[in-house]
């Protein structure tokens, strides 16, 4: 019996940690710090041994992704308020043409939610979708949902977006794969939302706005108003408006791409090579968003005054703060169970089960998603609780087990998700039932499809 006390005791620390989130006013960061050191404590660790363990998970955590985090949010927070987001968008409507919107958007969506929060990036892009709605009769849910779609995927499975993020340092995996398949897991998901979105038009034909005066504009004369309304500024070009995602996100890349060829026998020994030096440097993802923020902050607001780039700058830094401190106790949690053995205890058990154990963070992740509502919170605990048990069964890969957290995470957005709230207020849905279809249906197919992809990926790693 006492070899099951700490399983028994992690039971509760995880029913401790639900509990408080979904019953009580105590933040997720202070009920995961609790139920860390219920965790330890019935794991056989000494009240001391468990808060220095947590000390230190905390802080190797956070040590490895914390400026990483602070500097995308930075960038992020030029993209939002430079117009670059919005002239994303135009250019990827006015190359698709007319009667694929729905496209356009799903694409920026995936393109711009990589940097920026997911809430912020649909308030500032939703005005365009219901614009185009208006002038080319298309229906709003389909424009709308499609929008929202692609911004949430990439969200929840790219980073610098602190969830994918703080994930990916939890479970060890190098952050440039973890971009890689994040962004190729999130195509099909795509794929899937924007003919769900088309599918809603046929169900709700009343979405179909007319609007005659709206129908005779072209799209510059939309851009223009529209931007007249939300600020007097002329847009920045779309290369620049590109460039501080696309840069950070080659540096990347490449240091990823030279990593595998210094494995092959062509060039076995050049790690002292200039050119693999100079993108060792440079595609740490530290520098890389650091080269990326200097890039936005240059380009996308020249004219600034040094003041004004501060006050930017530091608003996309209030923003990360809190998932900071919630990802760095979900790394004490994560440490804790390592140290006490119970994840050796549990994976010993999981690995007999009739289960894949690279699934067991994305059933935690759906869990936990549907009990408390953030993705964000979500992801890093199933992340914390599963890392310490799956990396104890041979054969796991864990770049498939971070994206199976990750994509666990989109499962049924409903009332106490943010995003619910702002896709169907900003829409105009009032009924409930309706809501559920619109958005909690969408995130539903998305988390059916990432679930069918990270078993593809498992197969294939």
């Amino acid at each position: 019996m006492e070899r099951y006390i700490p399983v028994i005791g992690l039971g509760i620390a995880v029913f401790t940690l639900i509990f408080l989130v979904l019953r009580t006013r105590v933040h997720a960061l202070l009920a995961m710090l609790i139920a860390a050191v219920i965790a330890g404590i019935s794991g056989g660790l000494t009240a001391a041994n468990t808060i220095d363990i947590m000390t230190k998970g905390f802080g190797s955590t956070l040590g490895s992704i914390g400026i990483v985090i602070g500097l995308g949010v930075m960038m992020g927070r030029v993209l939002e308020v430079s117009g670059a987001a919005e002239q994303i968008a135009y250019s990827f409507i006015k190359w698709l043409g007319k009667k694929r919107e729905e496209w356009a958007l799903a694409i920026t969506g995936y393109i711009v939610s990589i940097p920026i929060f997911v809430d912020s990036a649909f308030v500032i892009l939703y005005p365009l979708a219901k614009a185009l709605a208006k002038k080319g009769k298309r229906n709003l849910l389909t424009l709308g949902v499609a929008l929202a779609g692609g911004l949430i995927v990439t969200h929840s499975a790219v980073p610098p977006t602190p969830g994918p993020l703080g994930v990916a340092a939890i479970f060890g995996v190098d952050i440039g794969t973890m971009m890689l398949a994040g962004m190729v897991l999130a195509v099909p998901c795509v794929i899937g939302i924007v003919f769900y979105a088309k599918w809603l038009a046929v169900k709700y034909p009343e979405f179909q706005p007319i609007d005659e005066t709206a129908a005779t504009e072209d799209l510059k004369e939309i851009q223009q108003r529209y931007m007249e309304e939300k600020v007097n500024k002329p847009l920045p070009g779309l290369f620049l408006s590109l460039m501080p995602i696309i840069v950070p996100i080659t540096l990347i890349f490449i240091k990823a791409i030279n990593g595998l060829l210094l494995s092959t026998e062509t060039f076995f020994g050049q790690e002292n090579n200039l050119y693999f030096q100079a993108f060792d440097f440079l595609g740490e993802p530290v520098i890389a968003l650091a080269i990326s923020v200097l890039l936005a902050v240059y380009t996308l607001m020249p004219k600034a005054s040094k003041h004004e780039v501060m006050d930017r700058l530091e608003e996309g830094l209030q923003a990360a703060g809190i998932i900071l401190l919630v990802t760095g106790a979900g790394g004490a949690l994560g440490a804790v169970l390592r140290e006490s053995g119970t994840g050796t205890i549990l994976a010993q058990h999981i690995a007999n089960l009739p289960l894949i154990p690279v699934l067991i963070p994305f059933i935690i992740a759906t869990l936990v998603r549907l009990i408390q509502g953030s993705a964000t919170v979500a992801m890093i605990t199933a992340a914390s609780i599963s890392a310490p048990i799956i990396s104890q069964i041979p054969g796991i890969n864990m770049l498939v087990a971070a994206q199976a957290a990750a994509m666990g995470s989109l499962f049924f957005s409903y009332f106490n998700d943010s995003l619910f709230w702002v896709v169907n207020r900003m829409i105009g849905i009032k009924d409930v039932k309706q809501q559920m279809i619109v958005w909690s249906m969408s995130t539903t197919i998305v988390w059916v499809i990432g679930l069918c992809g990270v078993i593809i990926l498992n197969l294939v790693l």
